[in-house]
């Protein structure tokens, strides 16, 4: 097959291309610019990975695309008092959308990267790039795309992968999906000469290389300032945005006063439109039932409610839970109470390993 790589500059995806190249596939390589944390640094290390490889290298400025598709939902969803995901975003919109499009024009079978997941198409009447069906919720059928997490379970990222859907996920080539830890992977790298084996890892917000996301939003969004609640409307302290909190969060708070019982407070609740964050006890964070709209489906919507296993964060544990599908919308009872669930995440559902479905957080109700 021809196989475009998509290269960042880091040991994951040179040694996802080292791999597919050596499985006797076609590979060029491409490096993506999206944003201002996507530094020179990164295309070099790119370009000089490729001419180890004996492969090309060309460089597409994304950052137009990134913006639209990317940064302004992240904003949006901020502004709105939901705490979004944007690598969710951006591995449907762009790396599988965008680069998956650009990839087909130019006659690339398949694009090639170093996430940490597993993709198959199970044989049977369709070739890679064909896919004219998906997944059973038992048996994997013919044609089925079927995504799975990776073998090295604290760096899966099925997770952030699931919103691309199936019909995308099927010209995905994921070589490090097999691999067992970051060791593995760095080793691969230094068997093969690859010069950038002892890289670090890269940034989880790569458009905000300095980590300060509050002040990140604050110069978008720009100050919206309010007060800072308790659960009874008492005041207890003021904020620039709302913006700058999230549904679980007890640091950085800045509040004068102990709560009366003596316990931490945390963010329960956002209210743009007064401009209120709202705090409490932690237990005013249990949730027992999730609703999720826009459901991306790996296997045919059941008919009945169904037990999954629910991961509500991308590197939370998941959870037993049964799903209720209504067509637009999933609703999720969980098995136990859990904590801190935010509005614009994404809440994936997985039958063992197997990713079956993914649709995003819109409500958290407590038991």
């Amino acid at each position: 097959m021809r196989v475009l790589a998509a290269l960042s500059g880091g040991v994951d995806s040179a040694v996802a291309a080292a791999l597919a190249l050596e499985a006797g596939h076609e590979v060029a390589g491409v490096h993506l610019g999206l944003a201002n944390g996507c530094t020179s640094d990164d295309a070099t290390d790119a370009r000089h990975v490729a001419d180890s490889l004996g492969i090309s290298c060309d460089v597409w400025d994304l950052s137009e695309e990134f913006e639209r598709l990317v940064l302004a939902d992240f904003l949006a969803q901020y502004a709105a008092g939901r705490t979004p995901n944007p690598c969710v975003r951006c591995n449907d919109q762009v790396k599988f959308g965008v680069l998956v499009d650009q990839a087909a024009a130019r006659g690339f079978d398949a694009v090639c990267t170093g996430h940490y997941a597993q993709v198959t198409v199970a044989a049977g009447g369709v070739q890679p790039g064909q896919v004219t069906t998906v997944a059973s919720g038992g048996e994997v059928q013919p044609g089925q795309v079927v995504l799975r997490r990776g073998a090295y379970i604290p760096k899966d990222q099925s997770y952030v992968l699931a919103a691309a859907g199936p019909a995308r996920l099927a010209h995905a080539m994921f070589p490090l999906g097999v691999t067992t830890s970051k060791d593995e992977v760095r080793a691969l790298a230094a068997a093969r000469g690859l010069p950038v084996a002892t890289k670090g890892d890269s940034l989880d917000l790569c458009f905000v290389p300095d980590g300060d996301l509050r002040g990140y939003l604050r110069e978008r969004l720009g100050p919206a300032p309010g007060e800072i609640v308790e659960t009874d409307g008492t005041v207890v302290g003021h904020h620039d945005g709302t913006y700058g909190f999230t549904i679980g969060q007890r640091r950085g708070l800045h509040i004068g006063r102990p709560a009366t019982d003596g316990h931490p407070r945390y963010v329960v609740a956002l209210d743009p439109a007064t401009r209120q964050v709202v705090v409490g006890p932690a237990q005013a964070l249990d949730v027992k039932t999730i609703t999720a709209t826009t459901p991306v489906w790996f296997a045919p919507e059941p008919s009945t409610p169904t037990r999954y296993l629910v991961q509500v964060r991308a590197h939370a544990d998941p959870v037993p839970a049964m799903i209720t599908s209504s067509g637009t919308t999933l609703t999720i009872h969980l098995d136990t109470p859990l904590r801190g669930v935010a509005p614009g995440q994404s809440a994936v559902c997985y039958d063992a390993d197997r990713v079956v479905v993914q649709a995003t957080i819109t409500a958290a109700i407590g038991s």
